[in-house]
């Protein structure tokens, strides 16, 4: 799972359901989006709506210290946020690929006749550079198409409105806009594909949705006149999640994508991507997801390994936060940015300008708080702790055996069979919604409850990296309890026993196992088999130990 071990080599193209490297390997992309970079969003500098997107941003600081140093400002931001620091860790940590959201009005000066912003497109050669030098694939999203796409903060909307689709200026720009870039990077292998549209059209603008593939088309023909060699990658309506835009496949180097969150990490909630996969034979990606916390990390973005779907985590970096890799500490001062966008008094351009220089020295990789266990819980990496109910996706037989089928249909994982109940909760239905950085509370967590004879497999991945050849030993530990007493599991590696627990208290109660279990570098799985009587799990750790 580790970029240096030479996946990352040469074009990427698609072959049937897999992506293959230009030696023809296979290669599943596991990857992190800048999002906020080029395309900033409010969201993540912690600013209300009258600053959630760039164009108002702008606006509050431009006020705030005048235009010559708001212009400062922004070339020292694009120069700070995503930088060469970024790129190294993202590569040692194992990942092999990045998405780069563009902003139209970041690369255009004019739309007609093009032209282009050529200071800013050699800082997006600057980054491909970095991602070529540290083996990271590249995926160019347009993010925020010319006039906006969504009518949201998202893709920087003037008007609230999917100018691209209403005006004709705005769509010619967009395909001209692909054709420069294709023919600009026509010869540069580390960029995986061109991700052509961000999110086209919620359901409320649906009306214009009959445009969406017939600009895809327009544009891949643009692309294709100068660069017959990059993948072609479409999103669907309504977030990328409507795919019934689909309607012809077009080329023969397409890659499908959708993106997920805050809904049920399971293979019903995405079973129609994995149909149209079966029915166009082209691989699928999602492409954007996260923004949750780190218990559904482990079951959402393992599901997507186990099911051979490529994916991309949102995001990076942001602030004030504990689920993303990256944390920017918030300014000191930051709530009077805040409050003058509320329509409080404006802090002195003085202030102005010592909060968002100390905003800029913040954002720079070293300065930022570094959340490991983000990785840990996106890589199914110890040390970690697996919710119980996200066990391996690869099917009956290999991820679980089950003896008896559920009683009751709670929504979740139905098509395993497998008795999933709420743990002390009055609800009736899985609670996956955005949860921040925290745990569940335990009376919205489910447990896993098995039966004597049934296992379930929980991938690990151990890195083969030198500092952490001395933390290969782990202790087990798994909260549980019994509804009949005395009972037992025993855990295994690869197949392997490694020892039991008796579990002696129908009370949920945290047991360690006593031995310990050494894990050489790669991929592995840890089990868990009930052996007698009836078990509720709550969760599995692996805990690192120095040996």
């Amino acid at each position: 799972m580790n970029a240096r071990n030479g996946e990352v080599n040469g074009f990427l193209r698609t072959d049937g359901k897999r992506l293959v490297n230009g030696v023809g390997h296979e290669v599943l992309l596991r990857g992190v989006g800048f999002g906020s970079w080029l395309l900033p969003e409010g969201y993540m500098w912690r600013l209300p709506e009258a600053g959630d997107r760039p164009r108002r941003m702008e606006r509050m600081i431009e006020q705030l210290i005048g235009s010559v140093k708001a212009n400062e400002f922004w070339e020292s931001y694009y120069e700070a946020h995503s930088a060469e620091d970024d790129i190294r860790q993202i590569a040692a940590e194992g990942f092999n690929s990045v998405r780069l959201p563009l902003n139209a009005r970041f690369l255009i000066e004019e739309e007609e006749p093009l032209q282009l912003k050529e200071h800013h497109l050699r800082l997006l050669d600057r980054m491909i550079g970095w991602c070529r030098e540290y083996k990271l694939y590249v995926i160019l999203d347009l993010h925020g198409a010319p006039g906006g796409q969504t009518g949201t903060n998202i893709d920087d909307s003037e008007h609230d409105l999917p100018e691209l689709f209403i005006k004709e200026s705005h769509r010619k720009a967009s395909i001209a806009l692909w054709g420069a870039l294709a023919e600009r990077y026509k010869d540069e292998w580390i960029i995986a594909g061109y991700d052509l549209l961000n999110e086209p059209l919620p359901d409320w603008f649906s009306q214009y949705n009959g445009l969406v593939m017939p600009l895809y088309k327009e544009m891949t023909e643009a692309i294709r006149r100068v660069d017959s060699k990059h993948m072609i990658i479409l999103e669907g309506a309504h977030w990328a999640t409507d795919w019934s835009i689909f309607d012809e496949k077009f080329d023969d180097n397409l890659m499908l994508q959708f993106h997920k969150y805050w809904n049920n990490p399971d293979q019903e909630s995405i079973q129609k991507f994995l149909d149209k996969r079966d029915e166009w034979d082209v691989p699928i990606f999602m492409g954007e997801g996260g923004e949750n916390n780190i218990d559904w990390y482990v079951g959402a973005f393992g599901m997507y390994d186990d099911l051979n779907i490529s994916w991309n985590f949102w995001t990076w970096k942001k602030m004030d936060t504990d689920n993303s890799p990256c944390s920017i500490i918030k300014p000191a001062g930051w709530h009077k940015l805040v409050d003058f966008l509320e329509g409080g008094e404006p802090p002195t351009a003085a202030e102005a300008e010592d909060i968002l220089w100390e905003y800029l020295h913040n954002m720079r990789f070293e300065n930022c708080e570094y959340h490991p266990e983000v990785v840990h819980a996106l890589l199914r990496r110890p040390p970690l702790r697996y919710p119980a109910i996200f066990y391996g996706y690869k099917g009956r037989g290999i991820s679980y055996k089950i003896q008896h089928e559920a009683k009751v249909n709670i929504g979740f994982r139905e098509g395993d069979g497998t008795d999933i109940r709420f743990i002390a909760s009055p609800r009736t239905e899985p609670n996956f919604q955005h949860g921040g950085g925290e745990p569940w509370a335990e009376d919205d967590r489910l447990c896993l409850q098995a039966n004597a004879g049934d296992w379930f497999q929980y991938e690990v991945n151990v890195p083969a990296s030198v500092q952490d050849r001395d933390h290969r030993c782990y202790q087990v530990q798994i909260r549980m309890s019994a509804t009949d007493l005395p009972s037992r599991i025993a855990v295994e590696l690869n197949g392997e026993f490694v020892g039991e627990i008796d579990v002696v208290t129908n009370s949920w109660a945290t047991y360690l196992l006593r031995a310990k279990i050494e894990i050489p570098s790669g991929q592995h799985a840890i089990g868990i088999k009930v052996m007698s009587h009836t078990v509720r799990l709550d969760y599995l750790e692996l805990i690192s130990e120095t040996i």
